[in-house]
């Protein structure tokens, strides 16, 4: 088969991403780590180049033309932002770091909410992000966290996670994908299961993001937390969206500039959303850059890329089940865009470095979900992650390394 078939036009969509025309060791490169990272198009790049080049100040806080065109696209960005989630207002927009600084901000305040008897629920999905930061927010508050089971296929257990719900559970955490298996949570069924007994939800999106169609209002979650870095945008951005109503009286994480309302020698208040959880100077350009990664993802057809990625899954699930000696670690009913596996008799790091001279990259290792990978008895994985402008031909590839490199470890 090849990229023609599709509905999308791949080879259009690739020519925006100047990085894919490049090589390694001679050879085409073959990018298959996008669970770990996106690449940009350049119509990113043009507007973090542009930002830069022209209109360079800080926001919000001067009196000249520089400050205001930067404050306006800097605004703007999280207009757009606000839009694709379908959030309420856009103020319950928070720039972050990226999903990490975004899930600690929840974490923090919890951690000053919480007694003895709460208790917090994860899933043993978790990457370390979203199930250290509430290990931490128990630690400090006395509060009990709960782990729900999977399944061997690496599918959620949702009457445990019925079982394990009660009056006590003050937040329930859970990635809408996980980074490592691909499954995908029915995040709005689980949603209401922990609304039903009162429970703050946060949803882990950073891998759910990319994949357009979130709908904040729809899933009905108290928090939704991703990264710009694995939507085509830059790094060291990201964004909390909360409802305004849990966001106005959150205990604020950091404090300094901007995010103040009164300031006295001896004492402070807070300004309004989204002010309150945004103190210093933010990450401006990355800020803008994100709008305008968002602004290009907008514009392509959501139901032609699932089609396209999903065809990218199935093609790699079927070549690896026909592949001797290959285990995949993740086979949930409901997965997207992941293929982690194991090759027998040899390591996954070995794996990716003769893949690597092949010009493909992928990821090995834990994917920071160490004890997901206790969990399944294994160190660590090889894990090949597919987007938007991967190609079948890309597939193909990968597998003709890995005959290779089956042969070279043997």
């Amino acid at each position: 088969p090849n990229g023609g078939e599709m509905s999308l036009d791949v080879a259009a969509l690739r020519a925006q991403f100047p990085i894919l025309s490049k090589t390694v060791d001679g050879k085409p490169l073959v990018y298959l780590d996008n669970a770990a990272t996106t690449q940009k198009p350049q119509a990113v790049i043009d507007a973090l180049v542009d930002f830069y080049t022209g209109t360079n100040a800080n926001v919000h806080r001067g009196a000249h033309h520089l400050s205001d065109e930067a404050t306006r696209r800097y605004e703007n960005a999280r207009t757009s932002v606000a839009k694709f989630i379908n959030a309420k207002a856009r103020e319950e927009v928070i720039w972050t770091s990226g999903t990490t600084e975004a899930i600690n901000i929840v974490a923090n305040g919890l951690g000053q909410l919480l007694s003895e008897g709460d208790e917090v629920m994860v899933t043993e999905l978790e990457h370390h992000a979203n199930l250290v930061t509430w290990q931490q927010a128990c630690r400090r508050s006395g509060a009990t966290l709960n782990v729900v089971p999977i399944f061997d296929s690496g599918e959620l257990d949702v009457d445990a996670f019925d079982r394990l719900l009660s009056e006590n559970t003050k937040l329930v955490a859970f990635p809408h994908v996980s980074n490592a298996l691909g499954t995908v949570n029915p995040i709005k069924l689980l949603t209401e299961k922990a609304k039903a007994v009162g429970a703050w939800v946060l949803v882990d999106g950073a891998q759910g993001i990319a994949h357009g169609g979130v709908d904040v209002q729809d899933i009905g979650c108290d928090f939704y937390a991703f990264s710009g870095h694995k939507l085509f945008g830059p790094t060291g951005i990201g964004c909390l969206w909360g409802k305004k109503e849990v966001l106005e009286t959150w205990p604020v994480w950091q404090v300094g500039g901007e995010m103040i309302k009164d300031v006295t020698y001896h004492e402070a208040t807070w300004g309004a959303l989204p002010n309150r959880l945004e103190a210093g100077t933010p990450n401006i350009a990355g800020a803008i850059g994100m709008g305008a990664a968002v602004d290009w993802f907008s514009a392509l057809d959501v139901n032609a890329l699932h089609e396209h990625e999903q065809k990218l899954l199935a093609y790699a699930t079927e070549q690896a089940e026909a592949f001797d000696g290959m285990r995949i670690i993740g086979t949930a009913p409901n997965k997207v865009g992941v293929l982690s596996f194991l090759l027998e008799g040899a390591h996954p790091a070995d794996v990716g470095f003769i893949l690597d001279r092949q010009g493909v990259a992928i990821r090995t290792g834990d994917n920071c979900a160490q004890p997901l990978m206790k969990r399944f008895g294994i160190p660590g994985t090889a894990r090949a992650s597919f987007s938007i402008y991967n190609t079948l031909e890309e597939v193909d590839s990968l597998f003709a390394a890995l005959k290779k490199a089956k042969m070279m470890l043997a």
